[in-house]
Formats: structure tokens, sequence, C-alpha cells
């Protein structure tokens, strides 16, 4: 299985959270994001991996799957 365009776009935005805190959050305007990024976040919402259909804070799943995404980002950089 390769990675879809979709998924490369909720790893993007699980790379973007700060995993040092969990009292940042992000946000996701939907007047200036693309909307495949408006897309990607209601997909993360919608597996539970973040707060709010517009970002919000990680689920511990999420913060699971941010870490792995990261991580990821990081071996392959």
């Amino acid at each position: 299985m390769l990675y879809t365009d979709e998924m490369i776009e909720e790893l993007n935005i699980l790379a973007k959270y700060n995993l040092a805190t969990t009292q940042e959050g992000l946000k996701i305007h939907v007047s200036s994001a693309s909307p495949e990024v408006v897309a990607a976040a209601e997909r993360l919402y919608a597996k539970a991996l973040i707060s709010q259909s517009d970002g919000g804070y990680l689920t511990s799943m999420g913060r699971e799957a941010a870490e792995y995404a990261q991580s990821l980002l990081s071996i392959i950089k």
C-alpha cells in the first residue's frame, strides 16, 4: 500500500503539532486553508485523532500517531 495524497495531508497536519506540550493545539482556518487541508483535518477528527474538526488538540491516540509521523519525517529527512 502506498501513501495517498489524502494520507500525506493528514500526516502533514500531525507533523505540525508541538509534542513538547499538551497545552498547544492547532487552528485550521477554513477561510485561508486549502480545501485539502480542511478535509484532512475533518478526517483526523472523524478518526478521533484530534479534538476538533478544525484542529484543536491531539487525543491520546492522535498524540501517538503524531509521534510516529514526526519520527518518520525526521528519519527520512
